[in-house]
C-alpha cells in the first residue's frame, strides 16, 4: 500500500471515529429537540384538543398567528415591549459587573477559590421557582433605593415607557447580579488566555493600570464579551420573570405553540440587533486604536 493510500485510509478511519462519537448527540437532538420543535410548529397551524379518546387536531391555518399579532395584540405587545426595554438595561449591567468581578477574581489573594465558588453557587442551587419566590417576597431590591425614594424620582423624571423597566430592574438588582455566575466564569477563563508577558511588557513601558485595561485586557476579552452577550441575551429571554412565558399554557396548545414561535423569531431579531450594534462598536474601537 502506497503512502497516499495509507493517508486516505487513516483519514477515512478518523471520519468514521468522529461520526461514531457525534452519533449519540445527533440522535438525541433529532429525538428530543428537532421532533418536538417541528411538532410544535405543526400544532401552531392547528386547533388541538385533548379528548378522552385521543388528540383531536383540526387545521386552522394562520388563525392563531393572526389572533396574536392582529386581533389580540395585548397578549404580546403590552408586556413584550417593556420587557425588551428592561433587557436593554440589564444586559450591560450584567456584562460590566461580570467583567469587573472576573478581573478581581483573577488576582492572587488568600481565599480566591472560596470567592469564586461563592459567585458561582447561586447558578447551581437556584431554580426558576426559587428566584420567582425571592422576587415575590421583595428580596431582590437594594435597601437604600427605598430609603431615599429613588424609584419615585425615576418615575417623576423619566417617561413611563422607560421608568417602569428601570424601576423593575432596581427591584430585582441583587438577583440580576446573583445570576451572573456563568458570565463571570467565562470572563475569568478569557482573562487567563492573555499571557502575563504582555502585562509585564506594558509595566516595563510605564503603562498605567487604566491604560493596561483599555489597551490589553479589554481588546483581549472581546471574543468572550461577544460570547457572554449572546448567552446573557438568551438567558434573559428565559428568565423566570419573563411575561411572555407566563402566557404559554397547556389549555390551548395551538395558540401557545404559535406564541412560542413568534417569541422565538423576536428573540432572533433582538439578538441580531444586539450583535449588529456590538460589531459596529467593536469596529469603531478598532479604528480608534
Amino acid at each position: 500500500m502506497t503512502v497516499k493510500k495509507k493517508r486516505l485510509a487513516a483519514n477515512h478511519i478518523r471520519k468514521i471515529e468522529g461520526s461514531l462519537f457525534i452519533a449519540p448527540w445527533i440522535l438525541g437532538f433529532f429525538a428530543f429537540m428537532a421532533f418536538p420543535l417541528g411538532y410544535s410548529l405543526y400544532m401552531s397551524f392547528h386547533q388541538v384538543r385533548i379528548l378522552g379518546t385521543g388528540i383531536e387536531i383540526v387545521p386552522v391555518g394562520l388563525k392563531h398567528y393572526k389572533y396574536i399579532l392582529l386581533e389580540n395584540g395585548a397578549i404580546l405587545y403590552n408586556q413584550l415591549f417593556p420587557f425588551l426595554r428592561q433587557a436593554l438595561i440589564m444586559i450591560p449591567i450584567i456584562l460590566v459587573f461580570s467583567l469587573l468581578i472576573a478581573i478581581m477574581l483573577n488576582q492572587k489573594f488568600p481565599g480566591r477559590s472560596v470567592f469564586r465558588s461563592i459567585f458561582f453557587l447561586p447558578v447551581i442551587f437556584t431554580t426558576g421557582q426559587v428566584v420567582r419566590e425571592f422576587m415575590t417576597q421583595g428580596e431582590g431590591d437594594i435597601g437604600f433605593l427605598e430609603r431615599y425614594n429613588i424609584a419615585s424620582l425615576v418615575q417623576q423624571n423619566l417617561s413611563g415607557a422607560w421608568a417602569g423597566p428601570i424601576v423593575s430592574v432596581m427591584g430585582s438588582f441583587v438577583l440580576i447580579l446573583w445570576y451572573s455566575g456563568v458570565q463571570i466564569l467565562i470572563f475569568l477563563a478569557g482573562r487567563q488566555t492573555i499571557g502575563s508577558s504582555v502585562y509585564e511588557a506594558a509595566r516595563i513601558d510605564g503603562a498605567s493600570p487604566w491604560e493596561v485595561f483599555w489597551k490589553i485586557t479589554l481588546p483581549g476579552m472581546t471574543p468572550f464579551i461577544l460570547l457572554n452577550l449572546i448567552y446573557t441575551t438568551v438567558d434573559l429571554f428565559t428568565f423566570p420573570t419573563n411575561p411572555i412565558l407566563t402566557q404559554i399554557s397547556t389549555s390551548n396548545y395551538g395558540q401557545s405553540s404559535a406564541l412560542a414561535w413568534i417569541y422565538f423569531v423576536i428573540i432572533l431579531v433582538f439578538l441580531g440587533i444586539i450583535l449588529g450594534i456590538f460589531n459596529k462598536v467593536n469596529k469603531a474601537a478598532g479604528m480608534a486604536r
